[in-house]
């Protein structure tokens, strides 16, 4: 008897083997599986780091406050004056819950209420000197306990651990209320930075572009022809660095004596609009103008528009198009140059 066809339905279900089995594309079963696996780890590290801090005991950092209790005592010891409104807004407590602790601060003497000139119905909270001398000892063992636990680690370590919760901010919608002191560098790369080089571009134009494995592969030779054939005297690597953390990179090498390429140049997305794109491509081209290149030349896509604005800035000009497919599309490559 000749073998049954299942190639297209499983002959005991009778369904599409591409299907999940509760009837779901498997696409979309693969993505409710990779949502389940970022949502336990998502757990996992608000359970670590509860822990960590401490905020699991009955009274927070050893006091006789809850959380909820010292994070209000930290907005009014942080501001003039403030409404209940704009409490409840800025810490997304519960209007009654909130109201039930500024009721105990003032029973405590802790809270001063005055109404506001502009209008009268609206009360201006604000701590007595009582409340001040209360949160002071608080906000002196909170520094101390997160003093100890950063210096758990070296510093390089712990300016990444300062630096991925600047991007959990960003990413979770929360805008910076501190200027960014620190600022970045640009330095010479380190043991690791190539691969840096190589992964981050993959992963960057693969979400923001869609480019397939072919892109990274491409890099992954510019990168090893780089390092196998270095003239220190006529090329160069600058990683451009912020609280520690890579957040971009650019190079120039040899491409005849009298023309320096410009390649791989790139920026982290949470990095970009604080001028490190300019940066590296002003100092490409203050490199490519001492090692004596009288031109600088590069390669790059149509679509690539914010990198194109920069080249564009820096004077560079487009000598060359022409349509291709490559990295999985059909795109347009440029050669822009600019005279030295």
């Amino acid at each position: 008897m000749p073998a049954r066809h299942t190639d297209t339905l499983d002959h005991r279900t009778n369904v599409d083997p591409r299907s999940s089995e509760a009837g779901q594309p498997l696409e979309a079963a693969q993505r409710s599986s990779e949502l389940d696996r970022r949502i336990d780890a998502v757990r996992r590290f608000n359970r670590l780091y509860t822990r960590r801090i401490g905020v699991l005991q009955h009274g927070y950092l050893h006091s006789s406050f809850s959380l909820a209790e010292v994070r209000v005592l930290y907005e009014l010891a942080h501001r003039q004056r403030a409404t209940a409104t704009e409490l409840a807004r800025e810490l997304d407590l519960d209007a009654g819950y909130l109201s039930r602790i500024l009721a105990s601060f003032t029973r405590h003497g802790m809270l001063h209420r005055a109404r506001s000139d502009r209008d009268g119905r609206e009360l201006l909270l604000s701590l007595t000197r009582h409340g001040q001398d209360t949160f002071a000892p608080l906000e002196a063992a909170a520094r101390e306990q997160i003093g100890a636990l950063l210096e758990q680690l070296p510093e390089r370590q712990q300016q990444r651990l300062v630096s991925a919760m600047h991007s959990i901010g960003a990413l979770l919608g929360e805008a910076e209320s501190e200027p960014d002191v620190e600022g970045y560098v640009l330095r010479q790369p380190r043991p690791g930075d190539m691969g840096w080089v190589v992964e981050r571009h993959g992963a960057i134009y693969a979400d923001e572009y869609g480019w397939d494995e072919h892109f990274e592969a491409l890099v992954a030779s510019i990168v090893a022809k780089f390092v196998d054939h270095f003239d220190p005297r006529r090329e160069r690597c600058w990683i451009a660095e912020r609280r520690g953390e890579r957040v971009g990179c650019i190079f120039l090498v040899k491409a005849t004596r009298t023309i320096g390429k410009l390649r791989l140049f790139l920026v982290e997305p949470e990095a970009r609009g604080l001028g490190i794109g300019k940066r590296l491509v002003d100092e490409c081209i203050r490199f490519a103008r001492g090692a004596g290149y009288r031109k600088v030349r590069l390669w790059t896509q149509s679509n690539l528009l914010a990198a194109r604005h920069i080249y564009d800035r820096s004077g560079f000009r487009v000598i060359d198009s022409e349509p291709h497919h490559s990295f999985g599309f059909d795109l347009v490559s440029e050669t822009w140059e600019l005279r030295l």
